[in-house]
């Protein structure tokens, strides 16, 4: 527990704070630890230890991110740059809100917060000083102030001595907005940023990913308006400094493919590219553990160990772990501290400019290619783009695949409009002659219920063929509709996968199963040819 001292240092009456009972300041993993474990806890509040000496926590009814309830305060220093949600807008989630509102919302939080135990964690969220932000979250919760120290960059001793937060998170995950009809919200649960203020207040979920998920849309608000870019992405580097960046939505295997034992990670989820290279807004890392095996996934599998936080993990009475269990949900989760990979960049988590960058699709009506060379015009028309597509049985009510479109790979977190990033995204990669793939992790040979998932194993050989750059000496053709070239072999894959049409026994199935998503890729790409980039980008696409 902190002293008088330190808590006065603090300055808790600058967030808002006017009492609390005891407050613990960067507590260290053995000390959240302890606090975890308390036998008297309960609910969402208590800890399970695992056989890997990990602990395991349930985040009750969201175990996931809830965009709807994501609201920002429309104010001088907002009003004229944040891609507002309107009735015409697609994609956005920034709903805006008023001083009033924000103050209601701020005020439940701090009336939640005051007279309780608290933890308050500090770290920072960016690896280059310069750009950096100083991150404090306020929390009743010890997992969650575990979850802050897991994701955020570590600051040094020497460091906290002078720390004063650039941002402050108000984390309220006990309390709900119980005027939110009056008010005309979405719901009680609430994530509400004030720019000018420089606060968040959260709300009703006690899913860790809203907190370094909303710290990401802070950074995504001011770098792209430094010219900087602002990313949802892994990246790694190779022996010879040559750095990738691997574009994604959640369930495309960012985190599996960048993590590569033979090259090194230099993050897994978000990262700035500036004028010296690409560098990692977070110090640890947020792995999916569905069907997570030390075969297919070893450097996340042995990251699963003590100082390492599970969610959503099924667990039985002996602490034993069922990775293949979506009971609770698919998007059971892992955090952890960045140096539990062994392969990593050190000291800090920055690189090169990108040489390749890969863009990642989950294709589940298996059409598209399991790798394609792109030109930048198709390049930016697919990060505009952000395909995926959901597979049945992830969401209540879907029984068959359905297409998903997110903006950069990454809507929900867009704070500035979608070309703001993809016009970063271009300078940089002519200024550094990057090379640009869509890489599909999806299915082959037909859709979800007829085709097969590609392999990690073959994905993996064909990364290899992109960063040896044999991938672009071989032999290539184009397939139609889509117009992209693919290779038509690559060592160590079955050269029959390289061309999906090739593994469909009917045909004519997979032509109508192209058209079909060439149709929604089409339709998708309507909402950006308002600007006279985007109307040629729209010839980069699939044609009919």
């Amino acid at each position: 527990m902190s002293d008088s001292a330190t808590v006065k240092n603090l300055n808790l009456e600058e967030a808002g704070l006017t009492s609390w009972k005891e407050v613990y300041h960067n507590l260290s993993y053995d000390e959240l630890f302890e606090h975890e474990m308390d036998p008297s806890l309960e609910g969402c509040e208590r800890a399970v230890l695992t056989e890997f000496d990990a602990v395991n926590v349930d985040t009750g009814r969201f175990t996931g991110r809830t965009p709807k309830d994501k609201y920002i305060v429309k104010e001088p220093s907002s009003q004229e740059n944040v891609w507002w949600k309107t009735p015409d807008t697609k994609g956005s989630d920034n709903k805006p809100i008023d001083l009033k509102t924000w103050e209601h919302l701020k005020q439940n939080t701090l009336n939640q917060l005051n007279g309780k135990k608290l933890y308050v964690m500090d770290g920072f969220c960016g690896a280059n000083p310069d750009t950096r932000l100083n991150i404090r979250v306020i929390t009743e919760v010890a997992w969650l102030a575990h979850f802050t120290k897991n994701m955020f960059i570590r600051p040094t001793e020497e460091e906290l001595k002078d720390f004063k937060p650039d941002w402050t998170i108000l984390h309220g995950c006990k309390t709900t907005n119980k005027q939110w009809k009056e008010m005309g919200l979405n719901s009680e649960v609430y994530a509400a940023f004030n720019i000018a203020e420089k606060k968040v207040a959260l709300g009703g979920s006690w899913y860790g990913g809203e907190i370094k998920k909303g710290i990401f849309s802070i950074m995504n608000f001011m770098l792209p308006l430094r010219g900087i870019g602002s990313f949802h992405c892994s990246a790694n580097m190779g022996e010879n400094g040559d750095a990738a960046m691997f574009f994604g939505l959640s369930g495309t295997g960012k985190t599996t493919l960048s993590t590569d034992p033979n090259r090194k990670l230099i993050g897994d989820d978000e990262h700035g590219w500036d004028d010296d290279g690409i560098f990692n807004f977070e110090g640890g890392c947020y792995a999916k553990c569905i069907n997570l095996t030390r075969e297919n996934e070893p450097e996340i599998y042995d990251a699963v160990k003590r100082d390492a936080l599970l969610e959503n993990i099924v667990v039985d009475e002996n602490g034993k772990v069922d990775y293949t269990s979506s009971a609770k949900t698919l998007n059971t989760r892992v955090s952890y501290p960045m140096y539990f990979i062994k392969n990593i960049v050190k000291p800090v988590s920055k690189g090169a400019h990108p040489k390749n960058i890969l863009l990642l699709t989950c294709d589940a009506f298996g059409v598209l290619p399991p790798v394609s060379i792109l030109d930048r015009d198709q390049a930016l028309y697919q990060y505009l783009s952000g395909y995926t597509a959901k597979v049945a049985g992830t969401e209540l009510g879907i029984t068959e695949p359905v297409a998903v479109f997110s903006s950069c790979y990454g809507a929900p977190f867009l704070t500035l409009h979608p070309s703001c990033y993809a016009d970063i995204l271009e300078k940089k990669m002519v200024q550094h002659n990057s090379r640009a793939y869509l890489v599909n992790t999806g299915w082959s040979g037909g859709g979800y219920n007829e085709g097969q998932r590609l392999s990690i194993k073959a994905t993996r050989n064909i990364l290899d063929a992109i960063f040896d750059g044999s991938i672009e000496q071989g032999e290539t053709e184009l397939i139609p509709i889509f117009n992209l070239r693919i290779p038509t072999s690559i060592n160590k894959v079955d050269s029959n996968l390289l061309n999906p049409k090739n593994t469909w026994r009917n045909k004519d199935e997979y032509d109508k199963a192209a058209r079909k998503l060439a149709q929604m890729f089409i339709d998708n790409f309507k909402f950006f040819t308002d600007t006279p980039r985007g109307k040629e980008l729209e010839k980069a696409g699939p044609v009919l």
